[in-house]
């Protein structure tokens, strides 16, 4: 017998956008690092290990912080984000 399941969506998107994935860049190296919080429990437990492995090879880091996680980020916090990074770790952690 073959199962069905449905996944929901969170977000009120009725159908969501699909976006083609950005290629990785080839190295870290000389990048500007952004870490987000998305502001759940225990992110900044995974922000602080990902930054602790990034700054011991020599890479710089900004960290961000989202005032809640139930909203998508303001749009001042996207654009500063988009300004002074080139690369972003996103922690969704619980």
């Amino acid at each position: 017998m073959t199962e069905s399941r449905v996944l929901l969506d969170p977000t009120s998107e009725v159908e969501p956008a699909h976006r083609a994935l950005l290629d990785r860049p080839p190295s870290l190296e000389g990048l500007r690092i952004g870490l987000l919080s998305i502001s759940k429990r225990t992110s900044d437990v995974f922000l602080d290990a990902v930054e602790s492995h990034l700054t011991a090879r020599g890479l710089e880091t900004t960290r961000f912080v989202k005032p809640t996680f139930a909203r998508p980020a303001p749009l001042a916090l996207r654009q500063e984000i988009a300004t002074r990074c080139d690369v972003v770790v996103e922690a969704l952690a619980d």
